[in-house]
């Protein structure tokens, strides 16, 4: 690897599996300190404990302000500051689909679009203080796609509105980052956001059908759906400080599926 991240420290939520797992590994490839934050204490641990001194795990709740303010402080306590802070973590392969409450809907704003803001007021101000920091935060292409489109049409007479919980929030989070940049720019902490497109991890065998993976494929002008580990290059390169100039942007990492002007 380049080592384009020397000495810095990262945050990365989700970290103990799927893709977030995929950011921690090549994070310390290329020369970071990086927390893996998770809520799940087992797969979370496993994950620090294979990437040795150079990886701590922090159990956190992102949707909790008070789990939040306490992962900040042990990541500054294990560290001392911190330079990248990767939003990863979601409600995705954990959704309830049938769920259409409005109570549900709230709940998958609280982890999807509040839990990503929690974490940015925690982590924000000691990169503002330090005049540098790299904000990253993980929205999907579901965010610009009328997926419910894909499935035909159904029967009138038993149509009623859905929630949309997972689109919604995911296009939220593009809301969210032109905000943090606006705001954090003049302080040298730019955010940025990367939509990637269908996935092949774990999660995603949970949510999709079978054959629709094929189908997301087909759509891609690559012809191919996304590894975790083709997430990691865009990450790494807004993490860095060849990124110094790319702010409040979204990048769409779906071999050619969206292609917003």
């Amino acid at each position: 690897m380049t080592g384009r991240l020397d000495g810095h420290v990262a945050v990365v939520t989700g970290g103990g599996g799927g893709i977030g797992e995929a950011y921690c590994r090549r994070f310390v490839d290329e020369g970071a300190k990086v927390a893996v934050v998770d809520i799940g204490r087992e797969q979370g641990s496993e994950v620090a404990e294979s990437l040795g001194d150079d990886a701590v795990f922090v159990h956190c709740d992102i949707s909790d302000e008070t789990s939040v303010d306490a992962c900040r402080d042990a990541v500054l306590e294990t560290f001392g500051t911190v330079d990248c802070l990767v939003n990863n973590a979601a409600l995705y392969g954990e959704l309830d689909l049938g769920d259409q409450s409005v109570d549900y809907l709230r709940h998958v704003y609280d982890v999807n679009v509040i839990g990503q803001w929690l974490m940015c007021r925690a982590f924000a101000p000691t990169m503002v203080r330090k005049g540098r920091g790299r904000i990253v935060n993980i929205g999907s292409i579901a965010g610009y796609l009328p997926l419910g489109a894909l499935a035909g049409p159904g029967d009138p007479e038993a149509w009623s509105l859905g929630n949309y919980a997972y689109q919604q929030t995911k296009f939220a989070v593009l809301g969210l980052t032109r905000q943090l940049a606006g705001e954090l720019g003049k302080y040298g902490v730019t955010a940025n956001t990367i939509a990637p497109g269908l996935v092949m991890t774990p999660a995603t065998d949970k949510q999709v059908p079978g054959g629709f993976d094929q189908v997301f494929a087909d759509m891609s002008a690559s012809k191919r759906n996304s590894q975790a580990e083709d997430m990691c290059g865009p990450v790494v390169f807004l993490a860095s400080d060849d990124s110094a100039m790319v702010n409040g942007q979204v990048i769409c990492v779906d071999g050619g599926n969206v292609m917003p002007a």
